[in-house]
């Protein structure tokens, strides 16, 4: 068995792989592994063209992502597939990588690296072996063969200050950050969740995740106490879609300040969870019981 690695860039390249794993196929070989690195950057039209080669066997795709594919990949495709989520890597596989990568590693192999502190370089990695690779390379730089170099956390973070203010996209960061930006919208203190707004939009945060909570909140917290909440979320929705970033941050930024400055009224969501609270008990709902007797007679 053998297997192809895909730019989602480059179409043609998936196409002719495709034909290729077709005639691998066709001379009795074993279906070959298609491996897709970044599966999400692949528009709708490209993910569909893989249908008929997954459905059929020719291939057996492996998407890799660092999105949630129930949003980035078309439901078609996420329907024949199984996924699996990584965790992130322990500490003490964190540090095992650590200790082998200056026991094996060409230019780390000639130093003599000190792990003092591994807080902010356990820290700064996010679980993730190749920023802590990254951020190892960083702190090691520079110095001679046969120098030493000792790791505290005060030299990693004065190194790698852009990574102080990550926004860790797959991480307990990631909840973190977005909890605290509805709660300080729905605390009605648009100071703090432009706050919040500006730490996604500097992580990265995909700009339609951020909508999707906008248009959540306006429906749930302000609700019948100002419909037209609920339309510019919508509104933002749409055209953060249309333009991305960095014009997006605009719009964004507009249906966040709009939503603490209106009435808070919940009663919708109320009313549903009441509802859903009358439906576990019918017996209790006075209309639901007359029409049952009704029926009867």
């Amino acid at each position: 068995m053998h297997g192809t690695e895909c730019n989602p860039e480059r179409g043609e390249e998936i196409r002719a792989s495709l034909e290729e794993a077709q005639k691998h196929l066709d001379s009795g070989g074993l279906p070959p592994i298609l491996f897709i690195d970044e599966i999400h950057r692949f528009h709708k039209g490209q993910q569909d063209a893989l249908l008929g080669a997954v459905e059929k066997g020719t291939v057996i795709l492996i998407g890799a992502t660092t999105e949630n594919p129930s949003f980035e990949v078309n439901n078609a495709l996420l329907s024949r597939c199984q996924v699996y989520i990584l965790e992130p890597l322990s500490r003490d596989d964190l540090l095992n990588m650590v200790d082998r990568a200056c026991k094996t590693d060409k230019q780390l192999s000639k130093l003599r690296v000190i792990l003092k502190e591994d807080d902010a370089l356990l820290g700064i990695s996010g679980g993730d072996g190749r920023k802590l690779y990254n951020t190892l390379e960083l702190v090691t730089q520079g110095a001679p063969d046969g120098g030493t170099v000792e790791i505290t956390n005060s030299l990693v973070l004065s190194l790698v200050q852009s990574r102080i203010s990550q926004f860790d996209k797959g991480g307990e960061l990631h909840y973190d950050i977005i909890s605290a930006f509805i709660k300080s919208v729905r605390g009605s203190d648009p100071n703090a969740a432009i706050y919040y707004l500006a730490r996604m939009i500097q992580g990265g945060e995909d700009p339609l995740f951020i909508a999707r909570r906008l248009i959540i909140l306006a429906a749930e917290d302000i609700g019948l106490a100002n419909p037209n909440a609920l339309l510019l979320a919508n509104a933002a929705f749409d055209s953060a879609h249309k333009i991305g970033w960095p014009e997006a941050r605009i719009i964004l930024s507009e249906a966040t300040i709009y939503r603490p400055a209106v009435p808070n009224r919940m009663l919708p969501i109320r009313r549903l969870r009441r509802g859903f609270r009358m439906f576990a008990r019918p017996e209790t709902n006075p209309y639901l019981y007359t029409c049952a007797m009704l029926r009867q007679a």
